[in-house]
């Protein structure tokens, strides 16, 4: 990733936080890890490459990188932040989820506040001791983030059964104990003497973190388990649970398995693409095919891409469509968020009342791999990060987050309720089976969280004036439906 300068008025635009670090470019890949064990003598969906390099249980980037979450010693002071020092050009950078800005042209003291000055020199000094770690906002904010998002639970929870919390991909355990201990210091006693908070965590080093950390209140673990298990696996659910709950997902959907389909131009049809291995040879390679795959063809219909390529725009679209395809014909790419489309078909068939709060990125800048929805693939060393310029670089030694689009998370959230499917019967009079909402990360904390805590002493704060690609998506059940 080339780096470059910024001036002052487009800095905040450019900082993007779930995961911050500071970064090198890669204009040659290095040799990535575990290529013969991925891909055998059999191709596989894209979907599945993703899953396999990312959560195979012997070559997984998370099951053999548990450090690769970020744990904290103790809470940042922010109120107590000054900067010690003026930052050099070479030093000073900001990543978004992977990617990293930095500034090498000019100091940029001149521009930056003393108080966002003295946060950087901070990550910048965790970042070097905790070598091939991410930080998540979680981690970074904690316990502010998590009571944030404990109070927004409070304020509309039905207090008046048991509060059951599912929490899926837990990471260390710091959001569960401080929503846990956010309930215990400000619910009704008896809130939290009933409730229950179930961690489902595919990791097995990461199950005994979260144990770990919540177990630092021991009154917490008579409410708290961990189910070390794939939570888009319909088999480790058992009956649907028709009680209320919420479920939290926070920077989960950026790291679910996508599909990647293909076209040769404009007016082509889509095909599916596999990953094989080239004879006798270790590389990959891609192959497409037609689309036959059930969950791709459901994210196709959600999306109602082929609708979108065929009629929009009536016939002089389609006939300039052709035209431009003959003359000019460019290949489509276009990640499908299918790993997404199953876990949220899973839990709204487990937990049908389910409330659901996620959060992750809404846009990645800089992705260099092609596709509508393309990723960021990124791997860390040495305190520093470094992006691949293709995701077949991805073997299990490499992060793989991709951007969420939230009109669309809307759409499988609606699909996989059952609602968007009975709009199909124009008959049916049924009503919508979920209230939705998308907000900023900002306006979330402005309204549930205590934005002072995260504010430095010139008021600058990095929770609220960082965090430009961050959303936070709320969907709760309705009870207008027949």
């Amino acid at each position: 990733m080339a780096s470059r300068s910024l001036s002052s008025r487009n800095l905040s635009h450019l900082f993007r936080t779930s995961r911050v670090s500071f970064c090198t470019s890669l204009s040659h890949s290095p040799p990535a890890f575990f290529s013969t064990h991925i891909v055998g003598d059999t191709p596989i969906l894209v979907r599945d490459f993703i899953r396999s390099a990312l959560y195979d249980p012997n070559h997984g980037y998370f099951s053999q990188r548990s450090g690769s979450v970020g744990v904290l010693e103790k809470s940042v002071k922010f109120n107590q932040l000054e900067a010690e020092r003026p930052f050099s050009s070479s030093v000073l950078g900001v990543i978004g989820g992977t990617v990293s800005v930095v500034f090498r042209e000019q100091p940029l003291c001149a521009y930056i506040a003393k108080g966002r000055k003295a946060y950087m020199q901070y990550l910048d000094t965790i970042y070097k001791k905790n070598d091939i770690s991410w930080f998540t906002p979680v981690e970074l904010f904690k316990p502010w983030y998590a009571h944030g998002i404990a109070e927004s639970i409070l304020r509309t929870a039905n207090l008046s059964i048991p509060l059951k919390i599912y929490e899926i991909g837990g990471g260390s355990g710091t959001c569960a104990k401080g929503i846990m201990d956010y309930i215990m210091l400000n619910a009704p006693t008896r809130v939290y003497s009933n409730m229950t908070y179930i961690s489902v965590e595919i990791s097995s080093s990461l199950a005994k973190k979260q144990l770990e950390t919540v177990g630092e209140v021991h009154t917490h673990l008579s409410k708290f388990r961990v189910e070390c298990r794939d939570a888009a696996d319909q088999s480790g659910w058992g009956d649907a649970d028709q009680q209320p709950c919420w479920v939290i997902m926070l920077e989960v959907l950026d790291n679910l398995p996508h599909d990647l389909i293909y076209s040769e131009n404009q007016v082509s049809p889509w095909m599916e693409v596999w990953v094989e291995k080239q004879h006798e040879r270790s590389e990959l390679s891609e192959s497409y095919k037609p689309l036959q795959d059930p969950l791709i063809r459901r994210c196709l219909e959600i999306i109602d891409l082929d609708k979108d390529n065929t009629t929009r725009g009536g016939w002089a679209t389609s006939t300039t469509r052709n035209i431009m395809a003959k003359v000019f014909p460019k290949p489509r790419r276009c990640w499908l968020p299918t790993g997404c489309l199953k876990l949220l078909e899973v839990l709204h068939g487990a937990l049908p009342k389910m409330s659901l709060i996620t959060s992750d990125f809404s846009y990645l800048p800089d992705v260099k791999i092609p596709g509508e929805r393309a990723p960021l693939v990124s791997t860390k060393k040495d305190g520093s990060s470094a992006d691949y310029n293709s995701y077949l670089n991805a073997k299990g030694d490499a992060d793989i987050f991709f951007p969420t689009d939230f009109w669309l998370l809307e759409r499988i959230d609606h699909y996989s309720s059952g609602w968007m499917k009975l709009q199909k019967d124009k008959s049916s009079k049924a009503g919508k089976k979920r209230r939705t909402i998308t907000l900023d990360t900002s306006s979330f904390m402005e309204e549930f969280g205590q934005p002072s805590r995260t504010r430095t002493k010139d008021g600058y704060n990095p929770l609220l004036d960082d965090f430009k690609n961050t959303k936070i998506y709320l969907s709760v059940p309705t009870h207008n439906t027949k």
